[in-house]
Formats: C-alpha cells, structure tokens, sequence
C-alpha cells in the first residue's frame, strides 16, 4: 500500500497543471491589453506604471516606450511601434514563441521551462546593456 504522504503536494503546496501558469499570463495579458486598447499611452492622464528607473533617474530603461509600443501595435501604427522601442519589438516574436512553447507544453500536461546557455544570457544582457546606453546618449 503507497504511503500517503508520498501522494501529497511537497511542502503543503497545492501541484497545479503544468498550463495554469501560461494560461494565467495570457489571460493578465488580455486583461492589460483590453485596458491598453482605449488607453492612449501617449497622453498624460491614465492609470499606467510609469518606469521607476526613470522616474528616479531620468534615464530610459530598456522597456521604456513599450507599453507605447504595444498600444501602437494595437492600433496598426508599426512606424510608431518602431520609434518607441525598436529592441523590444525586435525581442518580441521570440518571447512570443517562448510562451506559445510553455503553453503548448503545460496542454501536454508536461511542466517546461527555457534552458537558455549562460554566453546567450551574457549576450542578451550585453544587448541590454547596449540599448539602454545607445538609447540614452541619442
């Protein structure tokens, strides 16, 4: 007879199906995104995050303008999109098809996660690092 404990969630911790998580972040991401739709990022007067590396620094980050960009996407504005944060929209087909993977994954019912080698993690970092001083000295 299997012991009890052994079928129990580690640590008191419920065990979720692996595609609540991604599932969970599309649904914050319509959620944000119907918000975003009639929110006009561009003009003063809405309830949305400003950046705190700006706010305390005055120094863009390198998401800055991508809340503007997503609202631009949104409304078909790709020139706009571009101007207000070339490296994010650059960056984003390939976070795109890392959650696409993670949910396809979690509907497979198997947990997954990206397994990104350290030098990518340094170059991404590296680009980072690039953008957000390019982007502050221009």
């Amino acid at each position: 007879m299997a012991d009890a404990a052994s079928s129990a969630p580690s640590r008191g911790r419920p065990r979720w199906h692996p595609a609540v998580a991604p599932v969970a972040v599309l649904a914050a991401g319509v959620a944000g995104a119907a918000y975003l739709w009639g929110t006009d990022p561009h003009e003063p007067g809405h309830l949305l995050p400003q950046c705190p590396l700006r706010a305390v620094t005055g120094l863009l980050c390198p998401a800055c303008g991508g809340t503007r960009m997503v609202y631009d996407l949104m409304h078909g504005q790709f020139a706009a999109a571009w101007l207000d944060n070339r490296a994010l929209l650059l960056a984003a087909p390939f976070a795109l098809a890392l959650w696409g993977r993670w949910t396809l994954e979690g509907l497979r019912g198997r947990a997954w996660a990206p397994r990104i080698a350290p030098r990518v993690q340094a170059v991404i970092l590296a680009t980072a690092v690039a953008w957000t001083v390019a982007r502050n000295i221009v």
